[in-house]
């Protein structure tokens, strides 16, 4: 069980990585509304661009977090706890423009994942 919730760590840490590091500036039939960006997705869901500053910044830390989980076994569960909480305000916001249920999708599955390394 420890294998499977260290490989879950790592997929949430990767996939956040992937989003706010390598992806930031790509569009995804995932983001909010009709953007093309990061940048556009917070605009869509009506926030400013410091909020996107801070939701990134605990993204990319708590999946730090995750990683450092590894070594240092208490940190795990807070790190997805919290970023679990981040998803769920992700589905919300998908909901609160009226996207369509695909788009909340990943937000969804980190969710679920998130709950899994918490429960193991």
């Amino acid at each position: 069980m420890e294998k499977i919730k260290l490989i879950i760590q790592i997929i949430i840490a990767v996939g956040i990585f992937n989003v706010w590091l390598l992806n930031f500036k790509s569009p995804s039939k995932y983001r909010g509304g009709n953007s093309q960006n990061m940048s556009d997705e917070f605009n869509a869901y009506g926030f400013k661009n410091w909020f996107m500053k801070l939701i990134g910044f605990l993204k990319l830390s708590l999946a730090g977090l995750l990683i450092l989980g590894i070594w240092f076994p208490i940190l795990i569960d807070i790190s997805a706890f919290l970023m679990g909480c981040l998803m769920v305000g992700a589905i919300f916001v998908h909901t609160k423009i009226n996207d369509p249920l695909i788009k909340s999708l990943p937000a969804f599955v980190m969710l679920i994942l998130c709950s899994i390394v918490i429960a193991l």
